[in-house]
């Protein structure tokens, strides 16, 4: 264990900062923090996002008018044929959030379907503990479908878009 003293007599174990910059890199996120008594390490990265800054704002909403549902997610499939006749690689969820197709609502998708992507492409955003963390292609492909809809809560590792060569 390397450990490192500070000027105020409190140790830093740098192997575990190692170990929380490579869980960054391997998750995609952007920090990640861990308290052991009285020490609190945060490890960050600072991310770009191709298409611009990321903005997010509350619209206000008419007085009179009912607040808008989300819209509806992308029917699932209930037919296993068609299930198995997705082909392509799924580019999936690295963490629990709500997924946003474009950087702010009045901006259009990162992503359409039948669009060439290049390898770190923005595809979508998925905001996790009010943090954007952008979701990048993983390789150069085409955009076969986007599987989740705009606003709409994800899981860690469902499906997002589907990339075929």
């Amino acid at each position: 264990m390397a450990v490192k003293k500070l000027p105020n007599d409190a140790e830093i174990d740098t192997t575990l900062v190692r170990q929380l910059a490579d869980i960054l890199k391997e998750t995609e996120l952007s920090e990640i923090e861990v308290e052991r008594g009285e020490l609190k390490i945060r490890v960050a990265r600072e991310l770009t996002v191709a298409a611009g800054p990321v903005t997010y704002a509350a619209a206000p909403a008419p007085a009179a008018a009912p607040a808008a549902a989300p819209a509806p997610a992308a029917p699932m499939p209930s037919d296993p044929a068609t299930i198995v006749s997705r082909s392509g690689e799924e580019v999936k969820s690295p963490m629990v959030g709500t997924v946003y197709l474009q950087a702010s609502p009045e901006a259009p998708p990162f992503v359409n379907i039948g669009d060439k992507v290049k390898k770190g492409q923005t595809l979508l955003i998925v905001e996790a503990m009010k943090t954007m963390n952008p979701i990048q292609a993983p390789r150069d492909g085409v955009v076969a479908d986007v599987l989740v809809g705009d606003a709409q809560p994800v899981e860690f590792g469902e499906p997002l878009v589907l990339l075929e060569a």
